[in-house]
């Protein structure tokens, strides 16, 4: 039988922002498990379940390194919610134009 991945989607996996920190950390340099919960005041297993969440929407990648595993950041699936922040960046750019405007001309 087919085993069924179910993928995050990156907007949900960004949406927590204990996952969002971690994501700032990876950024920096890739790190353990025990690295990674030394940061917050929480279980190491609410950490593993974080970084699940990131990791099912491939946003990190855990690799075993001895008897820790070790994670690093995988960017590329942010490109999408680049994607959508550009869209909207319009709407912010058309405001500011017409404020710029309005300031400029006003008698």
């Amino acid at each position: 039988m087919e085993e069924v991945v179910k993928k995050v989607d990156v907007f949900q996996a960004i949406a927590d922002p204990t996952r969002r920190d971690v994501l700032r950390l990876l950024a920096n340099k890739e790190r353990s498990i025990a690295e990674i919960s030394s940061h917050y005041d929480m279980s190491r297993t609410a950490i593993v379940k974080h970084l699940n969440v990131l990791t099912d929407a491939g946003l990190v990648n855990g690799q075993k390194s001895g008897r820790e595993k070790v994670y690093h950041l995988q960017p590329e699936p942010l490109t999408e919610v680049k994607q959508w922040l550009d869209y909207y960046e319009q709407f912010w750019n058309n405001k500011l134009s017409r404020l710029k405007f309005l300031v400029e001309n006003e008698e």
